[in-house]
C-alpha cells in the first residue's frame, strides 16, 4: 500500500490491516506492518519516475544479473529494483525480530535453514510483486476505457464538423440563387436560414428529439422546395405522435434528405416527392425517407458506405452511437428511387449521453 499511495497510506493501511493479529495479542505485528507501510512509502518518494514502481513484477529478480552489469559498466540502474531490495530487506528483518521475541508476539515462519529462508523471502517478494501488477493492470484498463472515450468523443466531433459544413455550403448557394430574381422568396429563405444557423450554432448535443430534428428538416426543406418550386419538390410526412419524443442522433436526418434532393430529384427535370416516415414499436424507433429519384446504380450502391460525405457520416455515427444495436439499409432502383430504413433502440429521455455509451 506504501509504494502505491504513500507514506500516509502506507502507515495507516498497515495499522489496520494488523489489527485482527493484533488482537490476538500478537503485539509487533500493528508496529510492524505500520512501519513496513511507512518505509514503502518513503520507497515511493525516493524514486524519481513513479511510474518505475509499476515495472515491479513477480519476476523482477531475474534481472539482477543483467542490472549489476549496465550498473557496473554503463553506471545506469533501475529504480523498479528498489522496492525489490526493500522488500527483501523488510522480510530478512521481519524474521530476525520473529526470532528474538517470544513466539506469540510476531508471527513469522521460522526457517531453520538458508534454503527455507530463501523460499520464505521469495514468496514475501513474489506476493506483493502480484499486487503491485493487479493493480497495475487495473490502472491500464481505466486508462484504455477513458482514452477510448475520448476517441470516441474526437470521432463524433469529426464527423459532425464534416456534415454540417458541407449542409451550410449547399444552403448559402440556394440562398444566393434566390436573392437574385424573388427578394421576397429570398427573405422567407433567410429567415428559415437563420433557425437553422441558430441550431447549428448553439451548444453541441449528441442526441436530440425526434420533433426537434423534424423542425430542422422543415426549415431546410422550405428552403429546398424555394429554390425548385412547390411543383417540382413536394413533401409528404407519415409521422407517428408517439416518436416525437424519443430521442436520435442530432443532424441524422438532414445528410440524407439533401442526397435525395441533390442526387435523386435535380437530376429530373419533372421533379419529385420525398416521403418521410417514423414510427415506433417495442423499444425501436424505425425511420425511413423514401425518393422518386434517379436511383442509384447496382455498381454504385454496393460501394455505397464508402463514397460521399453523407452517408458514409451517417453510417459511421451510428456504428460508433449504437454498435450492433442498429440498422441502415439502402435500397434502390435505377430510374425509380432510393428508399433508405433507419432502425436504432429508443433513447430514454432522462438518460444521458455518458450513460447511454456505458
Amino acid at each position: 500500500m506504501g509504494l502505491i499511495g504513500g507514506r500516509v497510506v502506507g502507515l495507516l493501511g498497515g495499522s489496520l490491516i494488523s489489527l485482527p493479529a493484533f488482537g490476538n495479542h500478537e503485539w509487533l505485528s500493528s508496529p510492524m506492518a505500520a512501519f513496513v507501510g511507512l518505509f514503502a512509502g518513503v520507497i515511493r518518494d525516493v524514486i524519481p519516475e513513479k511510474e518505475d514502481i509499476w515495472h515491479f513484477g513477480p519476476f523482477l529478480f531475474l534481472n539482477i544479473p543483467q542490472w549489476l552489469w549496465r550498473l557496473f559498466r554503463y553506471g545506469k540502474g533501475n529504480w523498479a529494483m528498489l522496492p525489490l531490495f526493500g522488500v527483501t530487506a523488510m522480510e530478512l528483518g521481519r524474521l530476525t525480530l520473529a526470532n528474538a521475541v517470544p513466539l506469540n508476539w510476531l508471527f513469522s515462519e521460522r526457517p531453520d535453514n538458508w534454503l527455507y529462508a530463501t523460499l520464505v523471502v521469495l514468496s514475501t517478494v513474489m506476493s506483493v510483486a502480484m499486487a503491485i501488477k493487479i493493480w497495475n493492470n487495473t490502472r491500464i484498463e481505466i486508462n484504455l476505457e477513458q482514452n477510448q472515450q475520448l476517441l470516441l468523443k474526437a470521432r463524433m466531433d469529426a464527423l459532425t464538423s464534416q456534415i454540417n459544413p458541407h449542409f451550410l455550403f449547399n444552403t448559402l448557394n440556394t440562398v444566393s440563387s434566390l436573392i437574385r430574381f424573388d427578394p421576397d422568396t429570398a427573405r422567407g429563405v433567410v429567415i428559415k436560414l437563420s433557425n437553422i444557423l441558430r441550431r447549428l450554432i448553439r451548444k453541441h448535443e449528441t442526441f436530440v428529439p425526434l420533433r426537434d430534428e423534424l423542425e430542422f428538416i422543415d426549415d431546410y426543406l422550405d428552403i429546398e422546395v424555394a429554390r425548385f418550386g412547390s411543383d417540382k419538390l413536394q413533401v409528404f410526412k407519415d409521422i407517428d405522435d408517439g416518436a416525437l419524443d424519443a430521442f436520435i442522433p442530432s443532424m441524422l436526418l438532414q445528410p440524407m434528405v439533401e442526397n435525395s434532393i441533390k442526387h435523386g430529384l435535380a437530376p429530373r427535370i419533372e421533379g419529385g416527392h420525398i416521403h418521410l416516415r417514423t414510427r415506433r414499436r417495442d423499444g425501436r424507433l424505425y425511420i425511413e425517407i423514401e425518393d422518386n429519384g434517379m436511383g442509384i446504380p447496382p455498381d454504385r450502391l454496393s460501394e455505397i458506405y464508402g463514397g460521399g460525405i453523407g452517408i458514409t457520416n451517417v453510417h459511421e455515427r451510428l456504428r460508433l452511437l449504437y454498435g450492433d444495436q442498429f440498422k441502415m439499409d439502402i435500397h434502390s432502383q435505377e430510374g425509380e428511387g432510393t428508399q433508405i430504413h433507419i432502425e436504432i433502440p429508443e433513447v430514454p429521455e432522462l438518460v444521458t449521453e455518458e450513460q447511454f455509451r456505458a
